[in-house]
């Protein structure tokens, strides 16, 4: 038998703000759905539209996933049948700028590629 696992008696040192910001940016989708609801609300189905590559499974989780760290707001419309609009919230709003320069980027980075060749390996 192993001994006991003792607790720490040092506090844990605060999350890197950096960190924190990059962890959810990397999540799968989470960029995306950010990106779209810059534009306004959306309901699912139109996210859906909006990104055609992601699974229903998928978003349901990346929209409950950004619900619950405050960047999005979910509201259901009183509408028949019950239907849900999904928006950025106040923090949300704060990370458009970062997604635009990352879309800036992204672009630049595909025109660079679109003009040079690709390495080719050595033979072994």
């Amino acid at each position: 038998m192993g001994l006991p696992l003792r607790r720490s008696k040092v506090e844990p040192p605060p999350v890197c703000p950096l960190t924190e910001c990059m962890t959810l940016l990397r999540g799968a989708w989470c960029p995306n759905v950010i990106w779209y609801l810059s534009g306004g609300p959306r309901r699912f189905g139109e996210l859906r539209v909006d990104i055609p590559r992601v699974s229903a499974r998928v978003l349901t989780a990346r929209l409950r996933e950004l619900e619950a760290k405050g960047v999005i707001a979910r509201e259901v419309l009183a509408t028949s049948p019950p239907s849900v609009e999904y928006s950025l919230t106040e923090l949300g709003e704060e990370l458009v700028p970062a997604i635009r320069a990352i879309v800036r980027v992204g672009m630049r980075l595909n025109e660079h590629a679109q003009h040079c060749p690709t390495p080719r390996r050595k033979a072994a």
